[in-house]
């Protein structure tokens, strides 16, 4: 091996890693609002994931404040972090009833929702191939949920908006990705969700006992982590390298799940979940094939 290869392989490996450790930070947060949504509000939940991660940037990015507030659009901004904000309105309240192996899977049709969406919104071409596999991760979806026989009920619908909602982030986040600093975008991320939870909080808050805000200043921590080290995945390695292994959050949340709830997803999840990954994968594979013409 050349040494000019090296250093790509190293930092590959590592991409690969921060992208898992990013998976299960997302997962342990998701774990910390299911416990929460069953004990408080969701609206209460939610507040506390955006308060306590824009606190905690404030305290390790405080040097830097000035530079991150400056942004080149900050109207695309607000509104990517509204869309982030729908999602984990969504998402948390879907948590109430549905377990976590399950709601990961139906959150990985998000990707098949951003192939979708790229030609009318960031005019990107899909061809026939990506467009059969979009309708064969949706089958997968619906796999999984089973409306009318499943006992999922209302809570995967729930996901599914969650998908939509960050299927939308991520559109938006591509159209910003060469505008302003990664740090900047995860600061408007927090901040716009905490201001409008902070207004919404009062008319849905139950003081919590001392275990309650415990468990929530997690939930805003994991998510800090988790943003922290998808940057770290982004800057290491390229996309395509390391976007499969968000796959791994399935396993954290199977493992996760049954560990804290005794929760054991039925077969039919992970026939789902092995449909909608693999649509995604060939998506991932025409798109990289692409890329290179």
């Amino acid at each position: 091996m050349s040494q000019s290869t090296l250093p790509r392989e190293t930092n590959t490996r590592a991409g690969i890693f921060w992208m898992m450790m990013t998976m299960l930070m997302f997962v342990c947060m998701d774990t910390c609002a299911k416990l929460m949504v069953q004990i408080y509000p969701t609206m209460q939940v939610v507040w506390a994931r955006y308060f306590f991660q824009v606190l905690i940037l404030l305290i390790v990015l405080a040097p830097k404040l000035t530079s991150l507030v400056k942004t080149a659009s900050l109207k695309f901004q607000l509104l990517r972090s509204m869309f982030l904000l729908g999602a984990t309105l969504c998402f948390f309240t879907g948590l109430g009833t549905v377990q976590l192996a399950e709601a990961s899977s139906i959150m990985y049709t998000a990707p098949l929702l951003v192939t979708a969406l790229a030609p009318f919104i960031l005019k990107e071409k899909v061809g026939f191939r990506r467009w059969i596999s979009i309708v064969i991760g949706f089958v997968g979806a619906m796999v999984i949920i089973r409306p009318g026989h499943g006992p999922l009920g209302a809570g995967a619908f729930w996901i599914l908006g969650a998908a939509t909602c960050y299927a939308f982030y991520q559109l938006s986040t591509r159209a910003l990705s060469h505008q302003d600093s990664p740090l900047t975008t995860l600061f408007y991320s927090a901040l716009l969700g905490c201001a409008i939870m902070t207004a919404v909080v009062p008319f849905h808050f139950e003081m919590p006992d001392l275990w309650g805000w415990f468990v929530m200043f997690l939930a805003g921590l994991f998510g800090t982590i988790g943003h922290y080290c998808m940057i770290q995945a982004f800057t290491n390695a390229e996309a395509s390298a390391v976007s499969p292994y968000t796959y791994s959050n399935l396993i954290w949340a199977t493992l996760i799940g049954f560990i804290l709830f005794g929760d054991v997803p039925d077969v039919w999840t992970y026939v789902g979940a092995i449909i909608i990954i693999a649509s995604g994968l060939y998506i991932m594979h025409r798109e990289n094939i692409k890329s290179k013409t």
